[in-house]
């Protein structure tokens, strides 16, 4: 074939059949990427593009929210936390990793996360007894890394480059010394940003095991540092399977924005050994300012983020995170989309000749871009003429951008590489720089050797047509016509490369069946609407204390919906805040957010495995409430946090997602508690003997509130209806309403409950967790969503102190029990007083 039949989209799929993401490419560059139009951009290493729905979709955010300083505790500062705890979460799952394995640390970028290792890593200068630290890093590493020997030797230790050959080749049995602990760092990028090759994620185990050289001939606790900035870009990273002790990222390689932001990912067992010095805002427990006392921050992020964070960055984080999965589907969409286009450029590049016959570019690779494993989107070369002489990067990036081609060309910050793919010894490097040339300047050849290189690299959104102008380009301008091609070497390539595609597909997520208790299918619910709360009768007037009501509330923060009889499950009653709705950040979304979430009425219908969706205005829909692993295989698993507690969960899909943003006035999707994550209990019980299992619930499992606690409170309302500025005089029941409890009870005195250890209600017991402490969230009327001052100021007025209505129990089930316990309304209540 010839060069022009070689540059065709028909040729590009004949050598790879991976390319784009299920739809048109074209039409997301044109709904995503105008902005570069005309433009061939490939210099995605330095950084990426970022879409432009990423840029809206944040500018949304931001003009739609307050975020306020996340050291504050004010509503605007909590979404802050919220929202970037959010972000950790995401960070992790991104890489396969848990916050019981990782700590995210955000920094300002990828060097100042690897600054921040090197200033906290605990160097030991060698003694009589043992040796010092060990600094190692492979020659191939940027300088960033490079940099860390100066903090390293600097404190006594010992930096020693390692070159990528010497890791395996000098491996050897490891001495044995349990006892000696001296901490050694061995630092190498998952990808060299110089060459694109991607290094063997399995030395990590290998180091850290001292299997591989240099930790097979130095003692003590070696530690990794894995480079990632680079390989992420463009591809996965499983940190479950590779689980360094430090990762750098950086975000804008990511997604294009933001830049300025970073974070380093550290591996929780391996964060003991950084200890830091300086401490700055935010990182402190306590300390002293007339003493030399200072207690460090209990968690990690914490402890290392001196000052305010850079909140409204990492938010853009999430926007990233949303606008590349829905694009591209996932990392390993991006990396056969990516690695294609850098295969083929690189086949046909590295073929390419004069027409003399004479190869027109020099590769700088040490494999044949065999396997999307071993090999990036990068390709680096130089181009050289008919004689076979180099053509400065200079000369080639003036040309490009003539062509409105964007390339990136010099070293790269990467001088180990560059020295030795371009056979630049120390001397020359010495040499080259008295001769004027430094790093980043336009000096590409000094006594007609090349100082750097040119580097192409790619970005999920790049297309076949970026390959096909800079090919072109390259044979207008620098090749001697007529253009030739080495048929010879291109069918060797084809052949190396046949079984390149044959790439491991991620594993499916499985989302497995729910394991609460089947229902009594007897045990219907009964239909009763809002305006009907507390008006079930007692059954058994003679009880001095009767549950009066049941009410679920089967989505966080939305209507209660009224039942008769229901079951008992692990963690309340069955599918009781079993589901919640979340921002488009995946925030947790509560009525003092949004006050129209009360006019959302779920209703829950066992027989047919329905929970029904309804409010005024909207069509009624329906999501199953037992979970399908058929059903539910394409829905994300996802986290979000509820009252500070990580919360894995499962996306009920688009069709709840639209209907709630519809109704809401903004984006936001129904998440479901998962099956398979357990969350213990908030509050500890003394003497308990099991911990229990919440579901999305704030704090305890039931909220029981007493009736004529309830009355009381009225008559203080209407006691001080002067001082209410206006608010209507609410009635008993919307008082009950407010504080969205799960059983009203009747009988005795007002906040009798309050001194109650333990009660039976029908044939079960519970145990008090503690008094429900109340905020402005009572204030919204679960009628209208309105909101007044009311209950709240005359609650405070007559509480005083701590401001608290209603107790938290949970239930002690038997554990022989075979069949599912369940409440009625009526049942008796018998209260367990304190003994005297």
């Amino acid at each position: 074939m010839d060069f022009q039949t070689l540059c065709t989209f028909d040729t590009y799929r004949s050598l790879w059949s991976h390319y784009g993401y299920g739809g048109d490419l074209r039409n997301v560059l044109e709904q995503e990427f105008t902005r570069i139009k005309g433009i061939t951009y490939l210099d995605h290493a330095a950084t990426t593009l970022y879409p432009e729905s990423l840029v809206r979709d944040y500018f949304q955010d931001l003009s739609t929210n307050v975020y306020g300083n996340p050291h504050s505790h004010h509503p605007s500062s909590r979404l802050t936390q919220d929202t970037v705890d959010r972000v950790r979460y995401r960070v992790l799952h991104h890489f396969n990793a848990t916050p019981e394995e990782y700590s995210v640390i955000f920094t300002s970028g990828c060097t100042a996360a690897l600054k921040l290792v090197a200033e906290s890593f605990p160097w030991r200068p060698r003694t009589e007894s043992e040796g010092g630290s060990h600094f190692c890093y492979l020659t191939d590493s940027h300088t960033s890394v490079v940099g860390i020997r100066g903090l390293a030797c600097g404190r006594g230790g010992v930096a020693l480059p390692v070159s990528p050959q010497e890791v395996e080749s000098r491996a050897r049995a490891k001495s044995e010394d349990a006892a000696c602990q001296t901490p050694h760092l061995f630092s190498y990028p998952a990808q060299s940003n110089f060459s694109g090759r991607k290094y063997p994620l399995g030395l990590v185990r290998g180091i850290q095991a001292r299997r591989l050289y240099p930790a097979c001939d130095h003692r003590g606790r070696w530690f990794v540092l894995l480079d990632a900035a680079s390989h992420v870009s463009c591809s996965p990273l499983d940190l479950q399977q590779y689980p360094a002790d430090f990762i750098p990222i950086s975000f804008y390689k990511m997604f294009g924005f933001p830049t300025g932001l970073g974070a380093l990912l550290v591996r929780n067992d391996a964060a003991g050994v950084l200890k830091k010095t300086y401490f700055g805002g935010g990182t402190a427990a306590a300390y002293l300012s007339g003493e030399d006392y200072y207690v460090q921050a209990a968690n990690i992020s914490d402890r290392f983020e001196d000052g305010t964070v850079s909140f409204l960055d990492v938010i853009a984080v999430n926007h990233g995170f949303d606008a590349l999965y829905r694009i591209t589907g996932g990392m390993h969409n991006v990396q056969q989309h990516t690695y294609g286009l850098a295969r083929y450029t690189y086949m046909l590049l590295s073929s390419l000749c004069h027409g003399n016959g004479r190869p027109a570019a020099q590769i700088y690779t040490e494999g044949q871009f065999e396997s999307p494993n071993t090999q990036g989107a990068i390709l680096n070369f130089n181009l050289r003429d008919s004689h076979g002489k180099i053509i400065g990067y200079s000369q080639v990036d003036t040309m490009a951008s003539l062509y409105d081609i964007h390339v990136r060309t010099g070293c790269f910050c990467n001088t180990g590489a560059c020295q030795f793919f371009l056979g630049i010894t120390n001397k020359q490097m010495r040499k080259n720089l008295q001769a004027g040339h430094v790093c980043g300047d336009s000096i590409d050849l000094v006594d007609g050797q090349p100082t750097g290189s040119v580097r192409v690299s790619f970005g999920y959104m790049s297309t076949f047509e970026d390959c096909q102008k800079f090919l072109n380009f390259v044979a207008e301008c620098f090749v001697e016509k007529p253009v030739t091609v080495d048929q010879a070497r291109l069918q060797k390539l084809i052949s190396a490369s046949a079984g390149s595609e044959r790439s491991p597909e991620d594993p499916p997520i499985n989302i497995t069946n729910d394991g609460t208790p089947e229902a009594d299918e007897r045990a219907e619910p009964t239909n009763a609407s809002p305006r009907e709360f507390g008006q079930t009768e007692s059954k058994t007037q003679q009880e001095a204390y009767t549950l009066t009501n049941i009410y679920i509330y089967p989505i966080k923060s939305c209507g209660a919906f009224e039942v008769h009889d229901w079951p008992v499950g692990p963690q309340g009653l069955l599918y009781d805040r079993s589901w919640m709705v979340v921002n488009g950040n995946g925030v947790s979304l509560g009525q003092k957010r949004a006050p129209r979430l009360c006019l959302v009425r779920p209703q829950v219908h066992l027989p047919s495995n329905k929970l029904l969706l309804q409010a005024s205005g909207m069509d009624t829909i329906s999501v199953p409430l037992k979970n399908n692993t058929q059903m539910h295989e394409s829905y994300r698993v996802c986290q979000s946090k509820v009252c500070g507690d990580r919360v894995e969960a499962v996306d009920c899909g688009d069709e709840a997602a639209s209907w709630f943003s519809d109704f809401l006035g903004q984006p936001c999707r129904l998440i479901r508690q998962s099956p398979d994550f357990t969350r213990g209990g908030k509050i500890r019980l003394s003497g308990a003997a099991t911990s229990t299992s919440l579901s999305l619930v704030n704090e305890a499992q039931y909220l029981m509130i007493n009736r004529a606690s309830a009355e009381l409170i009225h008559k203080l309302m209407s006691s001080r209806r002067d001082d209410t500025e206006g608010d209507q005089l609410l009635d008993t029941q919307n008082v009950i309403s407010r504080f969205r409890a799960n059983l009203v009870i009747a009988g005795g005195e007002p906040f009798e409950e309050d001194n109650w250890p333990q009660l039976i209600i029908g044939n079960t017991r519970f145990v008090v967790a503690g008094q429900c402490g109340r905020c402005q969230m009572v204030g919204v009327d679960q009628e209208t969503g309105t909101k007044t001052k009311e209950p709240l100021m005359s609650l405070s007025a007559y509480r005083k102190g701590k401001v608290t209505f209603g107790v938290y129990l949970t239930h002690h089930l038997p554990e022989d029990s075979s069949t599912a316990s369940v409440l009625s309304a009526g049942s008796p209540i018998l209260p367990e007083p304190h003994s005297s």
